[in-house]
């Protein structure tokens, strides 16, 4: 008996400690793409796989039939998470653990809830499509998430596929970076992967004062023996300029801290579609301060 109990201990322990990828999906193509990113993630870091899909309820007006009711909305997105599961059992011939869930209510709302409650060590969501339409609609919510959502965010571009992660890129401003950059997380993502660092700097060159050499510095000292490559951006347009460093040098991940600044709303309004982190090949990885 002791030795089943025992077996049963180091079973729960194996779950508890497991890492867990949380693909959040309204089936779209963008949002497919992306789930087959995170369960290729998944295998890659031995994690189990959450999908959450969450739908709202329509809304009802006294004078206007009712053309769909709120259960007839859950089992056709129950219906379309046991098609994904099955899709993505095969993408990855059955090496990943994949659940599904899906709740009714706001999507930021529930998806904070359900983060609270599983801890993933990842969020993975598509970012936008190709349509005017669904660059609004992604695009709000992957506003939201990436400034509200304390959990590793990564936002999955159109067409992107997970082969593995070597070149990743921190886009830093270099202010107060003791207490705003997560660099425990940082060093647990380049373990994982055994990925390169570039810091790239994100304030135009004239503002690089003696405070942000200072501040690099700090930021030097805190990676401690991680070996980061350090990107002085020249270029008046500093994102356009990370942007194209990121394609020139086939990075596989961008990080960007939303907290500090507005990086990623202004990337996400700008008009030419090269000026876009999501349109491009690259994934964004959202990280908050501790």
């Amino acid at each position: 008996m002791v030795k089943v109990d025992c077996l049963i201990s180091l079973t729960l322990l194996n779950d508890y400690i497991m890492k867990t990828i949380l693909a959040a999906t309204d089936f779209s193509p963008v949002a497919l793409n992306a789930a087959e990113y995170a369960a290729e993630m998944a295998v890659a870091i031995n994690a189990k796989l959450i999908l959450l899909h969450v739908y709202q309820l329509p809304v009802m007006f006294p004078e206007l039939p009712l053309l769909i009711t709120a259960a007839e909305l859950r089992d056709n997105a129950e219906d379309e998470m046991r098609e994904l599961k099955d899709k993505l059992h095969k993408t990855v011939n059955n090496k990943v653990e994949v659940y599904t869930e899906v709740r009714s209510g706001d999507f930021i709302y529930e998806l904070e809830k359900v983060c609270k409650r599983l801890n993933p060590s990842y969020v993975v969501i598509g970012s936008q499509g190709t349509t005017a339409t669904e660059r609004l609609f992604f695009g709000g919510h992957v506003i939201k998430a990436m400034k509200h959502l304390k959990f590793p965010l990564i936002t999955i571009p159109p067409n992107a596929k997970f082969s593995t992660i070597r070149k990743i890129a921190l886009a830093c401003d270099f202010e107060n970076v003791v207490d705003t950059t997560p660099v425990g997380e940082i060093k647990l993502l380049l373990n994982e992967f055994q990925a390169e660092l570039f810091i790239l700097n994100t304030r135009p060159l004239k503002d690089f004062t003696g405070d942000a050499v200072f501040e690099s510095g700090l930021l030097q000292e805190m990676l401690g023996d991680l070996e980061c490559r350090y990107q002085f951006i020249v270029n008046k347009d500093p994102d356009k300029s990370i942007i194209d460093f990121a394609e020139k040098n086939h990075l596989d991940l961008l990080i960007v801290l939303p907290k500090r600044h507005d990086f990623f709303e202004r990337l996400i309004h700008k008009s030419h579609s090269k000026q876009f982190v999501l349109h491009s090949h690259v994934p964004v990885l959202a990280l908050h301060e501790l």
